[in-house]
């Protein structure tokens, strides 16, 4: 049975860089947590959905998703400037450093881009975004 749109998908993955660095795995510490989603819901990226498609229980198949269907390029207007005052006083801010803000749809990874004397420029973009990822996949369940 062939993955179509509206399936539920479990399959083992493995996401990494053009440089080799693994960022994300179904697969930690000799445990196996696949990834369950329903395609055509928007619940991975759209180049993971398409790269889906069609395939088969017991398939294996590595594909790139370029930035533009996966998190996009980033845009400039992302970047904010929020004064040092509402960070926590331990770790100083450092460029590099990631933070977790608080949003209404949950925790989400920020970056600091460029630390001043009274304020952090911190990237909102998502970490991934601007990168082509690429993906090894092997389908487990299909429903």
């Amino acid at each position: 049975m062939a993955i179509k749109t509206k399936d539920k998908v479990t399959l083992d993955y493995e996401g990494r860089l053009e440089t080799g660095e693994v960022f994300d795995t179904s697969k930690h510490e000799g445990h196996s947590h696949p990834l369950t989603f329903t395609v055509g819901d928007g619940e991975v990226i759209p180049g993971f959905e398409k790269a889906v498609m069609g395939m088969e229980v017991d398939e294996e198949k590595e594909f790139s998703i370029p930035p533009e269907e996966a998190y996009g390029m980033p845009d400039e207007r992302l970047h904010q400037e929020i004064p040092k005052s509402v960070l926590p006083t331990e770790p100083e801010p450092q460029v590099g450093m990631t933070l977790v803000m608080q949003t209404p749809q949950g925790n989400i990874p920020v970056m600091i881009s460029e630390v001043k004397e009274e304020s952090v420029i911190i990237d909102l973009n998502h970490p991934l975004a601007g990168k082509k990822l690429i993906f090894k996949i092997k389908v487990l369940k299909i429903n």
